[in-house]
């Protein structure tokens, strides 16, 4: 599905330039001449390298079509996070590098949605609201 460039979001996966980049940060910025752009900070989900790129609001973007599986954590052993598929009970490991920052609020036997491009997990959602 493409977007603009105004539409971007952190958190979103692309497809951009034959790879998926999850958007890490953005900024939008209007210059007193010229038109108005979102700086984004993309971050490739494969190899994990950094590209810091301008998005014009009037240019199209491909954002990526995610799967969302709902899945359950179950543990964390000290090199990897264990994930449930509540449906298939299939279980997944995914590393600390993977979850970004969002290890410190996975409690055990929570429900979450892991969304996966083809059979590749490649991002994490945890609920809106926790106790």
């Amino acid at each position: 599905m493409k977007i603009n460039g105004n539409e971007i979001r952190p958190g979103m996966v692309l497809e951009y330039k034959n790879q998926l980049w999850r958007v890490a940060k953005i900024s939008h910025t209007q210059p007193g001449k010229g038109g108005a752009y979102t700086q984004a900070e993309l971050k490739d989900i494969v190899n994990g390298t950094k590209l810091n790129e301008r998005f014009r609001s009037d240019e199209k973007v491909e954002k990526a079509r995610l799967e969302p599986r709902d899945m359950q954590y179950l543990f964390n052993d000290g090199a990897a996070y264990s994930f449930m598929d509540t449906t298939t009970y299939e279980q997944i490991e995914l590393s600390a590098d993977f979850l970004e920052g969002l290890t410190e609020w996975l409690q055990e036997s929570m429900e979450v949605k892991v969304l996966f491009h083809g059979e590749k997990p490649v991002t994490l959602e945890i609920p809106e609201k926790m106790e």
